[in-house]
């Protein structure tokens, strides 16, 4: 038999074990042993590895171009949750992004498809449902683009050609996706299909142009279908109404970088990120939102609840006293020497 231990060392163990799970120990130990046994990195790293979420689920991923993607993040979190996916994107984003990288990373194919193609939409459930042998879980639509955008076309000036073409790539394809994954009943009962929206569904943001009416019909979309598929296959069916995220796509907005530090400044949180965007995500494809349905849930900080912050008032007022001079004194102004 072991020799019994001192008092001192039964409390060093009991110490270790409190401070390696994240706890504090009682009281009167707190002091006294956690500078000699500080928190053990890998009790720290076990302690954020993945929690098996998604274990036994499978899902269908749309939008994947590279790292910065959300897309992408979602992709890797949910194999880290024990997921298995399927990846779609365009023919062209393929070849320009690096999606058969992330394949490769999370063990799965890739499956080429043009969301506003009902055709390449229903080859693209069939490969994914024999991939899978059988029907999924969840479907991530993280798909947007504007001409009028990237050709510099303000509101007032749309070429409705190109309208068309952002409401069809932005929202219309969310109906299809939908409208074809239950017309071959390819999803699993309490199953969960998200889509990535923007709080410029609700509100005017200057320079976000048409995709603002893209995302609120995107929304739309989310609780007219949300009904109908909850109401067959207890499908739920949401938006998430993320921060301003430096993505491929997000990054062709007219003063992106302006936006993100506003909505930075404004939201008591601070900017969400893809990765939190990803978690976020993660939770409404769990079980553990079975019953959340037909919504457009904020996940932006508190940016969408907020009317002024001091931080950006503050801004505001340094930009108006700096205007004042320029208006007003000298070498800005009219003023005197």
């Amino acid at each position: 038999m072991s020799p019994a231990k001192s008092t001192e060392e039964a409390l060093a163990d009991c110490c270790r074990k409190y401070v390696n799970t994240g706890r504090n120990p009682p009281d009167g130990m707190h002091g006294r042993f956690q500078s000699r046994y500080p928190r053990d990195p890998a009790a720290k790293k076990e302690k954020n590895m993945a929690c098996n979420l998604l274990k036994g689920k499978k899902g269908l991923i749309f939008g994947a171009l590279n790292e910065h993607s959300i897309a992408w993040k979602v992709a890797e979190r949910a194999v880290a949750e024990g997921a298995e996916i399927v990846l779609t994107n365009t023919p062209v984003s393929i070849r320009m992004g690096e999606i058969n990288e992330l394949a490769e990373k999370c063990h799965t194919i890739v499956v080429p498809a043009d969301a506003t193609s009902v055709e390449d939409l229903e080859n693209l459930i069939d490969k994914t449902m024999e991939h899978f042998g059988g029907k999924f879980d969840f479907i991530l639509h993280s798909i947007g683009m504007s001409l009028n955008v990237r050709k510099g076309r303000t509101y007032d000036d749309l070429d409705y050609d190109y309208l068309a073409r952002t409401l069809d790539i932005s929202a219309i394809s969310f109906h299809k996706v939908i409208q074809v994954a239950r017309k071959k009943d390819a999803l699993n009962e309490w199953g969960s299909i998200v889509a990535l929206s923007y709080i410029a569904a609700h509100r005017t943001l200057y320079g976000y142009n048409d995709m603002a009416d893209a995302k609120a019909l995107l929304e739309s979309i989310a609780r007219s279908f949300g009904y109908i598929y909850g109401r067959e296959k207890h499908i739920r069916i949401n938006t998430v109404s993320q921060s301003p995220t430096p993505t491929t796509a997000g990054n062709g907005v007219m003063g992106m970088s302006d936006l993100m530090d506003f909505a930075n400044r404004m939201s008591p949180l601070g900017n969400a990120n893809a990765e939190e965007c990803a978690d976020y995500v993660l939770m409404l494809f769990s079980d553990y939102t079975r019953k959340v349905t037909m919504q457009n849930l904020y996940h932006d900080g508190g940016f969408s609840s907020m009317g002024m912050s001091r931080r950006a008032m503050s801004t505001y007022e340094k930009g108006m006293a700096f205007n004042d001079v320029k208006e007003h004194q000298y070498p800005f102004g009219e003023g005197k020497e």
